[in-house]
């Protein structure tokens, strides 16, 4: 029945442009209505709606006249339920739809501006050998581990992470996760990886930074407490020992951005450790 009305109304009408502006406007919604959703819990609840609205069609199609009567009168309480439920996530989402054409143009120069700092605070903290995980949101959302920590929302600054990985401070056990410019949370719990094959060498940050990147494509810097190396985890691979021009580079090539003149990270940190002694 409802295919078969379906092609009538294609038949009907030729598709102009207005047509396929309007299948675009409503699959860019879409689109976007997954990406805030990716990663969290609510993608369960989601999918419990379209499977009822699922059986809804279903129930028309085989002419089950009870359960369509009673999925009648149970969906539109379920749209309510959306809105409730779903309310933090609508205003993320259009807040997000709001700024993206402004920002988008800009988003890469920024996203290098995160790698330097990272870059910059990782080398400081490898020369005190102070152990830190940082993981880097890419496509697939981390919002089930940001859950887990302390959320923080603050813009990625060498000094903060230098700060937050400090070992007298409360926030120094566990990852701080960055999502766009801004660190999300720190001290957030990561899935351990169970791979039988790596070295016993690897403590639980270098596990945790593999068990992320297994699960997402996430990317993880680790800085060793014992050794004080910096590793680089993409896709459960590992890449130990790298410096500071090692891990920018390597770090831009994963993001896909361009590799502009890298400041003088090792300088800079020589002089921060300076500032800090003094």
């Amino acid at each position: 029945m409802i295919l078969d009305r379906l092609l009538a109304f294609l038949q009907a009408r030729q598709a102009g442009w207005l047509d396929v502006l309007d299948v675009l406007i409503v699959a860019f919604i879409i689109y976007e209505l997954l990406q805030l959703i990716r990663g969290t819990h609510a993608v369960q609840m989601a999918l419990g709606g379209v499977m009822l609205v699922f059986f809804y069609w279903i129930s028309q199609w085989l002419n089950l006249q009870t359960v369509n009567w009673t999925l009648r009168t149970f969906l539109p309480y379920l749209v309510f339920g959306i809105i409730v439920v779903f309310q933090a996530e609508i205003r993320k989402m259009l807040a997000h739809i709001g700024k993206t054409p402004l920002l988008g143009a800009f988003s890469g120069e920024r996203r290098t501006e995160v790698v330097d700092e990272l870059v910059l605070a990782a080398t400081s903290l490898a020369q005190s050998r102070t152990g830190a995980i940082v993981v880097l949101e890419r496509d697939m959302g981390l919002r089930s581990y940001i859950e887990t920590g302390i959320e923080l929302d603050a813009v990625v600054t060498y000094d903060l992470l230098i700060n937050i990985f400090n070992p007298g401070t409360p926030l120094h056990d566990g990852a701080a996760i960055v999502q766009g410019r801004r660190i999300a949370a720190a001290a957030a719990f990561l899935p351990l990886t169970v791979n039988p094959e790596l070295s016993r060498q690897l403590g639980s940050r270098h596990r945790a930074a593999i068990g992320v990147t297994e699960d997402t494509d996430a990317l993880a810097v680790v800085v060793s407490e014992e050794t004080g190396q910096i590793s680089l985890v993409q896709g459960g691979r590992i890449r130990r020992g790298l410096d500071g021009a090692q891990l920018r580079t390597a770090l831009l090539e994963a993001m896909e951005l361009p590799d502009e003149p890298a400041p003088r990270i090792e300088a800079r940190a020589d002089s921060g450790n300076r500032e800090r002694a003094s």
